[in-house]
């Protein structure tokens, strides 16, 4: 018989009543532990690590007052936190019962106990200690996928004005739990923001979760935030915590915040204002403690079109509002991040750090830099990786034609036939896949979207594409 949970451990100083239970219980657990003494209790708990434990309130002959009881609670939730204990109390031990949960038991049942009862409190409370390990195991997975290497996330690099004041409103929302949006263009070091608010944060000591609505499935967006239950859908073969759960103490990063799609904004919106988040497919909310920090690359006026974005929705996110400039309005800025990427790929691909000719830091800090940070960093490391011994010309940068900032953000979007296929004498495949992911990136100002769209690709195969080609 397949059985539902692991281990019970049954403390009673009676034999009839452990093996009363003992038979019961079998049906539930595939194995049910006995103890008839404190001190056999606690070595059976450091042995077995039990899903539940059914604790008598009292142990020596006539004695009422379930000291004994209470005392041996406190050292089992002593041993283990996280333990389910189920006190057992005569039928007048109502206020045995009120402190031993109090003390931090889950439930009680009394003695004489109906089997019917005594089941119902015990698969509960081993259900309960499933759910506190999954999310327990979940967590610890998060903190170590999300938590980046210390000293391995890039610092937010820049004195421009405009830089001056994002750090500024860093240092004064970072030690609150005010909900932070951050504004930019793609490639301006929206997540280093949120990044930087999280380090500074009271939460530092907990996980920041990073999730790109940008790069789920729009039918998965559902499931993967507010998790689900076991056959909430066809493939839910399991309960499944979502990010909101995961992220639980800690910060939750949603980048690309414009892809949510309308439907699910609402139930977002409940999350934040009711902090609590319910499982598809499930009935009950469960209670979350999140810091969001989310990020658009959509415009202000964008995001004030109800048609695309819930106002509300939108008033609950950007009680502070941290907007990144571009670039191109920082160029002064330049020479420095310039000097911190020929640095940081040196040492990450263990060669001397080339040299730049005038020529060529004249060329790099005049040019437009569509794709902004990001695009900077990967002409570095392509250079880095190709540099020989001779000092770095312009020529070694893929600069390509000047843009202007008219073209590459503010005009309107070109006609589609403005993107056209390479010349028919170059049959070079990367060649030609450069130039249409190029060309596609200029004509969408680089709303990685719509270019990815426009190209038949997702967006995370975009990214690849534009990593390979330094873009």
């Amino acid at each position: 018989m397949n059985k539902e949970f692991d281990c019970c451990l049954v403390i009673d100083d009676d034999e009839d009543i452990l093996t009363a239970a003992r038979l019961l219980l079998r049906t539930l657990f595939r194995e049910v532990i006995t103890a008839s003494s404190p001190d056999e209790a606690m070595t059976a708990l450091a042995a077995h690590s039990p899903d539940v434990a059914l604790l008598d309130a009292n142990f020596a002959r006539g004695a009422t007052n379930a000291a004994e009881g209470l005392a041996l609670l406190d050292r089992l939730l002593a041993a283990d936190p996280e333990l389910i204990v189920v006190m057992i109390t005569a039928h007048a031990g109502v206020n045995v019962a009120v402190e031993a949960m109090k003390r931090g038991a889950t439930d009680f049942v009394s003695k004489p106990w109906s089997n019917e009862r005594l089941m119902t409190t015990v698969r509960t409370a081993a259900t309960l200690r499933r759910s506190k390990r999954t999310v327990a195991t979940e967590r610890a997975r998060v903190a170590a996928v999300a938590d980046p290497v210390p000293g391995s996330t890039p610092p937010l690099i820049g004195t421009a004005p405009g830089m001056a004041r994002v750090n500024s409103l860093i240092a004064r929302a970072a030690p609150t739990d005010a909900n932070v949006l951050v504004l930019g263009e793609n490639g301006t070091g929206k997540e280093l923001v949120a990044r930087a608010l999280h380090r500074q944060s009271l939460r530092a000591g907990q996980p920041m979760l990073t999730v790109d609505l940008g790069a789920i499935a729009t039918e998965l967006i559902d499931s993967e935030l507010f998790g689900h239950v076991k056959g909430a859908f066809t493939d839910a073969k399991g309960d499944r915590i979502g990010r909101i759960q995961a992220a639980s103490g800690g910060t939750l990063f949603l980048d690309e915040i414009g892809n949510l799609p309308l439907h699910l904004q609402p139930k977002l919106l409940t999350v934040l204002e009711q902090r609590q988040v319910t499982p598809v497919g499930a009935n009950r909310p469960v209670p979350v403690d999140i810091r969001v920090i989310a990020a658009t690359n959509m415009t202000p006026a964008q995001l004030r079109d109800d048609r695309l974005f819930r106002q509300d929705l939108l008033f609950r996110l950007n009680t502070v509002e941290i907007e990144l400039p571009p670039l191109r309005d920082r160029q002064e800025d330049v020479p420095a991040l310039v000097d911190h990427f020929l640095s940081h790929y040196a040492k990450r691909y263990n060669r001397p750090a080339p040299t730049l000719t005038s020529a060529a830091r004249a060329a790099l800090t005049a040019h437009d830099w569509p794709g902004n940070v990001r695009a900077l960093r990967h002409a570095i490391e392509r250079a880095v990786i190709l540099a020989g011994d001779a000092p770095l010309e312009p020529e070694d940068f893929p600069l390509g034609s000047p843009v202007t900032p008219a073209a590459s953000h503010i005009a309107p979007r070109l006609a589609p036939e403005a993107v056209v296929a390479p010349a028919a004498t170059d049959l070079n495949l990367d060649r030609v896949e450069r130039q249409l992911v190029e060309q596609a990136l200029k004509k969408h100002a680089y709303n990685i979207s719509s270019a990815a769209s426009e190209l038949g690709l997702s967006r995370a195969a975009l990214y690849r594409r534009m990593e390979k080609h330094g873009l």
